[in-house]
């Protein structure tokens, strides 16, 4: 077969990032903080059980089930995450949701526009890709210094694919 017709899909990225959701407790930090007010719920909750004042029990049984179904929810949203991939003829988004659902976003990008809006006081408010009629956001879910730095990165590889013209 000749090498001569190169497939631009199989091109090699000038740039690749994946986006994660930040964080700030791990799986070991979710146990620990899980065990300790469970302990406080249980112990506060026999007490107000003991003293005839149930419903007080009952409500602290129900704190600790709003708690860690916060938590649940929390961990699936961060399971979310954006494989951002610029080559010399493509500009590919792909958005994974927490379910699993991959949606894809294709740019040339040459008529690619990354956007990205500020605010004074608390620096990117928003980021997105406009090009072909089509726009899509990126990474709406990290946090200031993240967007910072992402946005830097991708301006910086969106001018290197075109000053390669």
């Amino acid at each position: 077969m000749a090498q001569g017709n190169a497939d631009p899909t199989n091109e090699q990225p000038v740039f690749a990032a994946e986006l994660v959701p930040y964080r700030s407790l791990g799986a070991k930090g979710f146990r620990v903080l899980l065990l300790l007010t469970g302990v406080l719920c249980f112990g506060h909750g026999v007490f107000f059980l003991v003293s005839g004042a149930w419903p007080v029990g009952l409500f602290f049984g129900l704190d600790f089930l709003l708690l860690w179904g916060a938590f649940l929810l929390n961990y699936y949203s961060g399971k979310a995450r954006e494989e951002v991939t610029v080559s010399r003829t493509r500009l590919s988004i792909r958005k994974f949701a927490p379910s699993g659902r991959m949606v894809e976003h294709r740019f040339n990008p040459f008529w690619a526009r990354f956007r990205v809006r500020r605010h004074s006081e608390i620096g990117i408010v928003s980021m997105h890709v406009t090009g072909e009629g089509q726009r899509t956001d990126i990474g709406s879910f990290l946090n200031p210094d993240d967007r910072e730095s992402f946005a830097r990165a991708l301006t910086g590889a969106l001018a290197t694919v075109k000053r390669r013209v």
